[in-house]
């Protein structure tokens, strides 16, 4: 048994040493070497050096190039130099305006104390104010609250250049106005003839009137409002935006309504470009007085309240005189008589007018006088068909018969009157 185990023990130490001297190097003289590792021929059982780079695609590589180092370095030297720019010529115009602002103590120092300013009514005429109001009296009737507010402002627009002529420090003044009244008052006409003032006195450079309602400003879908409001604003630079109704822009009912965009522009506008643009706002008092309430940035814009109350029925028939003037009509005293009584009938109606229904029913007189007069020479042949002149200016008080026939028959109240 010694034996057996000793032979055992020699076979197992045999096969170890044949097994490691198959996986040695073999020496010159068939000993095993051990080869020396170095970092350039690290190899790995799987026969790949582990450690070699092989390159790859990190999106940092692009910043360690000298090419973009150069242009990014390039770029802020153009930033800063641009800056540097701005900041000198920042200081040159507050050197210029403290250099005007000497000047122009100085001027005020030397300035005798009996230097004539000029008169008033020199400036009147000569920027052609005084023409525009004498137009407004004789375009509109009655309207004397509102003729005296339009001359106010008026006033402070001369004297303002005036002063300013002298050298004394003058500002814009607040010219936004709110119109309120019923239909037919005149809002339009005097928000014609401010624009047309105030291009006289050189507070507008056009001085022309654009009329917006609500769909002129606010849009149907999300990003469609600015641009219309815009659009109109655009228009309107230079002269006079009149917003028709602006109680329409705002739903109390809906605060995703788009109309509170438009006016969120239109309070911007009105702040930042009040010497280039003058804003009106119009529509009925009892509105406009709750619009303002919701928008309370509006009424604090708004320098001019102007009310306009409603016309007599004197002043209508004075309306109707001024029309068939412009017109080249000729209305003797019956005619009006009739057209007297129409009017205070018609007051007394529905959907009421004031100007308005003086207008249509100037109108439907005429139609009247025309088919009477096509009726007698036309159709019934009198004086061999030959009109005269008088017979095409005059409307008589048959044309106003027929409108206030209309107006008091039994079923008039079914009836819907212009």
């Amino acid at each position: 048994c010694i034996q057996i185990m000793k032979f055992s023990i020699a076979t197992v130490l045999l096969l170890t040493l044949s097994t490691a001297s198959a996986f040695s190097p073999i020496g010159s003289i068939g000993a095993p070497v051990r080869t020396p590792t170095t970092l350039n021929d690290n190899m790995n059982p799987f026969g790949t050096k582990s450690m070699e780079y092989t390159g790859g695609t990190d999106p940092n590589n692009a910043n360690n190039k000298k090419g973009n180092l150069d242009s990014r370095l390039a770029a802020a030297d153009t930033e800063r130099r641009k800056a540097q720019e701005a900041a000198e010529q920042r200081e040159r115009a507050a050197e210029i305006k403290r250099e005007e602002l000497l000047a122009k103590i100085k001027f005020m120092e030397d300035m005798p104390e009996d230097k004539a300013a000029g008169s008033v009514d020199e400036f009147m005429f000569k920027e052609g104010v005084n023409d525009q109001l004498t137009k407004l009296d004789h375009d509109l009737v009655g309207l004397v609250p509102v003729k005296k507010r339009v001359k106010e402002i008026a006033a402070l627009l001369v004297l303002d250049k005036m002063r300013r002529k002298l050298g004394f420090e003058t500002g814009v003044p607040s010219l936004h106005m709110s119109f309120t009244g019923a239909p037919g008052t005149g809002k339009t006409t005097v928000a014609v003839r401010m624009g047309q003032i105030l291009a006289k006195m050189g507070y507008a450079r056009s001085g022309h009137v654009v009329i917006a309602t609500r769909d002129d400003l606010v849009g149907q879908y999300v990003g469609h409002t600015a641009p219309k409001t815009k659009e109109m604003i655009k228009k309107a630079f230079g002269g006079v935006l009149l917003v028709d109704e602006a109680y329409y822009l705002y739903n109390a009912a809906n605060d995703r309504d788009y109309g509170q965009e438009s006016i969120e522009i239109l309070l911007n506008v009105m702040e930042n470009n009040k010497d280039d643009l003058v804003v009106a706002v119009a529509g009925y008092k009892d509105r406009m007085e709750k619009f303002f309430s919701y928008i309370p940035g509006m009424s604090s814009r708004i320098g001019n309240h102007i009310d306009f109350p409603n016309y007599s029925s004197n002043e209508l028939v004075g309306i109707a005189e001024v029309m068939a003037r412009d017109l080249e009509y000729e209305i003797n005293e019956e005619a009006y008589g009739v057209f007297q009584q129409y009017i205070d009938e018609r007051m007394k109606l529905p959907y009421f007018s004031n100007a308005r229904t003086v207008r249509n029913a100037m109108d439907r007189a005429r139609m009247n006088s025309a088919i009477r007069t096509f009726d007698r020479f036309a159709m019934q042949g009198e004086n061999g068909g030959c009109c005269t002149v008088d017979d095409l200016k005059r409307i008589g008080p048959e044309d106003f018969q027929v409108l206030l026939d209309d107006i008091t028959a039994a079923d008039a109240g079914q009836k819907i009157f212009s």
